[in-house]
């Protein structure tokens, strides 16, 4: 099938993935020159992205009924012996994989340490090596969910930031055949936009035997980056009634004292981290990040989320011997080898899918990121000539402390529960891993022109991200010819996982080539 085709293939089915309209797409009108100010005053970029984090918790005490009913379903859940499922696909799943990191370790030695189980989209080797072809699968929600042995007393909380991936959906369509307790489906974009976008929006809104909680946060701080503020206020509101089973939960309290300590906290320090790592990277350097405890997963879904969003090489695996260096890589220094630190990340052993039509979902896969202490031997060899800088994260007593070189902060943590800490954490490097990026000139204006186009919604983002910038300039294509030049474009890459190059963006490509075409006319 040539280029041609495969565009003509896409726009057959594009109608169910043009999410344009969703206000998670939509450029926030608070960071339209993010690129510039990162550039020109770090300060104020900075001082911006935390501000648009604190008013997305704004609508946490508004759904504080909803929370409250989940909250009570979980505890019905497991007083009748039966488990919580936690599923997500992208950054989703990973916040299901964090939340139930957190539960194990509050709930330790009782009798409910195993009752949660979270799974995302192409099993937990998807934590690392994101596989969004699973993304436009419902039926493989439903293998995972039978294989994982979902039943028919469980409990499912299906988490999506836009509302629309097929992968949620089919799972929590799923559970709500095979459990006698409805679902919960829980989204951050209004009903009257999802309603009638696509068949499967308009399914899940209009089903009697699913729960939903609408959490709205309005447009991202980077365009259609919803691993930022749609995911954090998903975990706050997943994470506020499942850690808070069967003790008191006044939201609007938690949400008040929690917002006070961040409207205090001095996200000043961060200027210089920014300034360090990217510095670093454009000197041909690379980084460690060191941590452990309970941290790692936090870490870990940080750095590994920033592969997809601005098309950096993922972290590289020991089988695949000509895998290029990623720029940033995990270790766990207490961890003696890989089987150890993938235990010591979840708390429990690994769940790998182990499918033959996917080689990368094998238990031996998994383990060939090894993330233990051998990583700092075998990052240090690997990065030569650059050098391998440490970033360190960990805790004292009353305090997470951040170390990169001579930089050092601290994170206050006293009176702040361990679901506030993640969530502090979480905000913290998202901030800077955005910004870094920005110094990296991975995104124009607040647009994610270096976002890897590896399934249909991202396809989409792409075109869209192209129209935006023709438009910018004052030019006109049709949505079906930046399709077809778009996947012309992309199939002159080579050498890039998904076929797609870590040195060019797509998108700026395919405006360059429209553009140019237009000049000509």
């Amino acid at each position: 099938m040539d280029f041609s085709d495969k565009a003509e293939e896409f726009l057959r089915i594009a109608s169910q993935f043009r999410l344009g309209v969703l206000d998670t797409e939509k450029p926030h009108p608070q960071t339209a020159n993010l690129s510039e100010l990162v550039a020109r005053d770090l300060h104020s970029a900075v001082s911006i992205l935390k501000k648009i984090d604190l008013e997305a918790m704004a609508v946490i005490p508004a759904r504080q009924a909803e929370i409250l009913q989940l909250k009570a379903d979980i505890e019905k859940t497991l007083s009748n012996g039966r488990r919580i499922f936690l599923a997500g696909c992208g950054a989703t799943g990973r916040l299901s994989l964090v939340l139930e990191v957190l539960w194990r370790k509050e709930r330790i030695g009782t009798e409910y340490e195993e009752s949660i189980v979270s799974f995302m989209a192409g099993g937990d080797t998807a934590l690392i090596r994101s596989i969004e072809d699973f993304e436009d699968h419902p039926e493989y929600a439903h293998r995972q969910l039978k294989d994982l042995g979902f039943g028919e007393g469980d409990l499912l909380i299906a988490s999506t930031e836009g509302g629309e991936t097929p992968f949620v959906i089919g799972a929590a369509e799923q559970a709500a055949e095979l459990s006698v307790n409805n679902p919960y489906f829980l989204y951050c974009n209004p009903d009257k936009l999802l309603m009638g976008l696509t068949d499967r929006t308009t399914r899940i809104l209009t089903n009697p035997a699913i729960h939903r909680i609408n959490l709205s946060v309005g447009p991202m701080a980077l365009t259609g980056s919803t691993r930022m503020q749609a995911s954090t206020v998903l975990m706050y509101a997943v994470g506020l009634a499942l850690l808070c089973a069967f003790r008191d939960l006044p939201v609007e309290n938690d949400v008040a004292d929690f917002l006070h300590y961040l409207q205090q906290a001095d996200y000043r320090f961060l200027e210089d981290f920014i300034e360090t790592e990217a510095g670093h990277y454009k000197a041909g350097n690379y980084l460690l990040y060191s941590t452990g405890d309970d941290l790692g997963i936090c870490v870990l879904t940080d750095t590994t989320e920033r592969s997809p969003t601005f098309s950096l090489h993922p972290f590289e695996n020991i089988l695949d011997s000509d895998a290029p260096v990623s720029l940033a890589y995990l270790c766990l220094p207490d961890a003696p080898d890989a089987r150890a630190a993938w235990h010591n990340l979840l708390r429990r052993p690994p769940r790998p899918l182990g499918w033959g039509k996917y080689p990368v979902t094998s238990h031996q896969y998994l383990e060939g990121f090894d993330f233990s202490a051998n990583a700092r031997g075998i990052r240090e060899r690997a990065v030569v000539p650059g050098q391998l800088i440490i970033f360190d994260i960990g805790r004292t007593s009353d305090s997470i402390k951040l170390a990169l070189g001579e930089k050092v902060s601290y994170l206050q943590t006293a009176g702040l529960s361990l679901l506030h800490q993640h969530l502090l954490l979480k905000m913290i490097l998202n901030i800077h891993s955005t910004l870094v990026m920005g110094k990296m000139g991975r995104y124009e204006s607040n647009l994610m022109t270096w976002v890897r186009a590896s399934n249909n919604k991202l396809i989409d983002r792409a075109a869209r991200y192209v129209l935006l910038l023709l438009e910018k300039d004052g030019l006109h294509c049709s949505y079906a010819q930046v399709i077809h030049r778009l996947f012309r474009i992309t199939g002159q890459y080579s050498g890039g996982e998904h076929g797609i190059s870590t040195d060019r963006s797509i998108v700026l490509e395919t405006y360059q080539s429209l553009a140019e075409a237009d000049n000509h006319k």
